[in-house]
């Protein structure tokens, strides 16, 4: 199995302690690598975006995890605690919008440097040819 990152996030949180429960408001962006520039063509008519990224600070999994902001232990799989087998994240941000290999979003989960790995639309919200 081979993954590479395609860009970067940007964020205002630092640790993954500073990420609070609720972050339907917190604005970010998306940094995808000049590379992958091309990719981004059509975005601009996607109101919301699945942001596919890599737990990278993560030191390892436990299959029973304390999640963060609650007491109780669960199932790593009830959770969206980092400490995975496979130290994927899914995240679905709001689009605000693009600036060259630049998404501007709304929805922000992650800790600033957050490898991205894939980008996919949230296909049954398309803007129509006059929204863009």
């Amino acid at each position: 199995m081979r993954l590479k990152s395609i860009g970067i996030v940007h964020s205002p949180f630092k640790r993954v302690k500073d990420i609070p429960r609720e972050c339907g408001s917190i604005v970010g962006e998306i940094e995808v690598f000049k590379e992958y520039e091309q990719g981004l063509e059509g975005v601009d008519r996607v109101s919301h975006l699945i942001i596919l990224w890599l737990f990278h600070e993560s030191k390892g999994y436990s299959l029973r995890v304390k999640p963060l902001h609650h007491e109780k232990v669960r199932g790593v799989f009830a959770t969206r605690h980092p400490d995975r087998p496979n130290p994927i994240g899914f995240t679905v941000v709001e689009l605000l919008e693009r600036r060259g290999n630049v998404l501007g979003v709304r929805g922000v989960d992650m800790v600033d440097g957050t490898p991205v790995i894939d980008i996919k639309p949230r296909t049954y919200i398309w803007k129509s040819e006059n929204e863009k």
